[in-house]
């Protein structure tokens, strides 16, 4: 008898200690902003716009969220910037955004747009997106940037920020 309570005991001692870590997790953000940095950027993850026209987020499926990347060290010949979330179970990071099928990217010259992106952070323009959907399951944001520094056009660098559910 004895033995069994101490079995008992010792058993719920021990699911008290693994079902916590158990639970799944949803990328949610304690508190809005949310940034990282590095020496060349600064990535902001904030609360959406709500106005007319964007999408609002719906319970059981999305959040919204917006972005704002500011270049804060040199200047960069081009940029592209690309936000991608996680899928759990799987290694594989799916994209928040593409292109649209009535305008396949194959069709934009994207250099010119790099190019364009870039003179924009360096004059001080951030790079906004205003209203992007994360669904519920994700537990991970991946924002990478990839840009040319001025004089090292032929190689191109790249950072990887990573928000992660709290």
């Amino acid at each position: 008898m004895v033995k069994k309570t101490i079995l008992a005991i010792c058993t719920l001692f021990l699911l008290n200690i693994v079902t916590p870590t158990l639970k799944a997790k949803a990328l949610t953000f304690g508190e809005l902003p949310t940034k990282q940095t590095s020496k060349q950027w600064s990535v902001q993850v904030g609360e959406a716009e709500q106005d007319k026209g964007l999408i609002k987020p719906e319970k059981g499926k999305f959040h919204t969220y917006s972005l704002k990347v500011d270049n804060i060290g040199k200047d960069v010949l081009s940029a592209e910037i690309h936000m991608f979330r996680n899928e759990p179970n799987s290694t594989t990071k799916f994209a928040l955004f593409g292109c649209p099928p009535d305008n396949p990217c194959r069709e934009i010259d994207t250099n010119e747009q790099a190019i364009s992106l870039a003179k924009q952070l360096n004059d001080g323009y951030p790079y906004k997106f205003s209203n992007f959907l994360l669904a519920e399951k994700a537990t991970e944001l991946e924002v990478e940037i990839v840009w040319t520094q001025k004089g090292s056009e032929g190689r191109p660098l790249k950072e990887t920020f990573t928000f992660t559910a709290e």
